[in-house]
């Protein structure tokens, strides 16, 4: 591959445009009807999960989640991408993609609960736990890619970030060494527009975040974040390449986080409502809807299938969640190290007496209320 074909286009690739028609590309193929209904249901799934996963946090069920609400076209589109066999690397952000790689929601919840562990057996579903800090889950999943390889394993993994994460020196790290050694990996930067409030521009003066790969000698591909058929299409070529020795891509898709950074997050303080409402026409799921309608492959009963499924899901959300999980203190100490040190024992010594004067003060406060009365 030479030097040209290292570089993406100056316009990212679209199939489905905003209106719902589709449009003619010699590089990349239109998916067909059977699977851009099953990109479909995902997206319906996907939209689902996040409102009601939204709810959970403001009914104190969930500690946070930050919402993909408006990038499901991308959410779905990794999961799709890959076979049984591959890997998906995700951030805080992809709970829909985790899901749609067959992780149960309650499961893939239970970290924005805000318990210690992942919730879901990653060995099982072929998902790394999901990663909060910036970029450190493509340094593990280009060394897994690798690894993979070295064993001749027919893996190919996903490693998902977002556009703030490119500003780390762990994606820089990342792709170097995927590309001198050839990893079977597919970096894919879902370009929001926003690192929590810090927009693009002030992020990098790169012509776009997928010029960035052929500095590090891979393929860099732009795509619409919001075509889901144009981000199967993409990620499918990346994840070939990389199946049949052709090294990592760098895939920038363009989409927009509709809604706040997380529900601690006010974006009314760093970007206008009529940005946001810009977006609503590029809604992946209308767009997606619109096209399917036209076609006939979408009819009235499935579109009414796919939403009772969707709620079922969302049922299942509100079921799993609405219980307290049943905590040891001990937990914080017990998995740390093997062997616990001297001073990780004095700190469990020292919460545990802290725990005890605080039920003993409790007690003390209940039987005075009642000899009151």
């Amino acid at each position: 591959m030479n030097h040209a074909e290292l570089l993406p286009r100056d316009e990212a690739v679209q199939l489905i445009d905003a209106t719902g028609r589709p449009v003619a590309d010699d590089g990349y193929p239109l998916p067909d009807d059977g699977a851009l209904l099953t990109a479909y249901r995902g997206l319906v799934e996907g939209r689902r999960i996040n409102d009601q996963a939204s709810a959970l946090v403001r009914q104190g069920r969930l500690a946070v989640y930050p919402s993909s609400h408006g990038q499901e076209a991308c959410q779905i589109g990794a999961a799709l991408a890959l076979r049984d066999a591959d890997w998906l690397f995700p951030t805080y952000r992809d709970s829909v993609a985790v899901i749609a790689r067959g992780v149960a929601p309650a499961e893939a919840m239970v970290l924005l609960k805000g318990d210690w562990h992942s919730g879901y057996d990653v060995r099982a579903h072929r998902v790394a736990p999901q990663a909060t800090p910036l970029a450190t889950q493509l340094l593990h999943a280009v060394g897994f890619a690798y690894a993979a390889a070295q064993r001749g394993e027919d893996t190919v993994v996903l490693a998902l970030c977002g556009d703030g994460a490119t500003s780390e020196g762990d994606f820089h790290e990342a792709l170097n060494f995927a590309a001198v050694f050839h990893a079977p990996v597919v970096f894919f930067v879902q370009n929001n527009e926003f690192a929590i409030s810090v927009p693009l521009s002030r992020q990098t003066a790169a012509p776009s975040l997928a010029h960035k790969a052929i500095g590090y000698g891979m393929p860099g591909r732009r795509v619409d974040g919001n075509d889901v058929a144009a981000v199967l299409s993409v990620l499918g070529e990346a994840v070939d390449r990389a199946r049949t020795g052709g090294g990592p891509t760098l895939v920038e898709a363009h989409t927009y986080r509709m809604q706040a950074h997380t529900n601690a997050d006010d974006d009314t303080r760093y970007r206008e409502r009529e940005e946001v409402q810009a977006w609503v026409a590029r809604d992946p799921l209308t767009r997606l809807r619109t096209h399917l309608t036209a076609s006939g492959a979408l009819t009235d009963e499935l579109e009414n299938e796919i939403s009772a499924g969707a709620e079922e899901i969302a049922a299942a959300m509100r079921s799993a969640l609405n219980t307290d999980t049943d905590l040891d203190p001990e937990d914080l100490f017990r998995f740390v190290t093997t062997e616990r040190s001297p001073q990780l024992q004095e700190q469990w010594h020292q919460l545990r007496e802290e725990i005890e004067r605080d039920a003993l003060g409790d007690d003390q406060e209940t039987h005075s209320a009642g000899g009151v009365r």
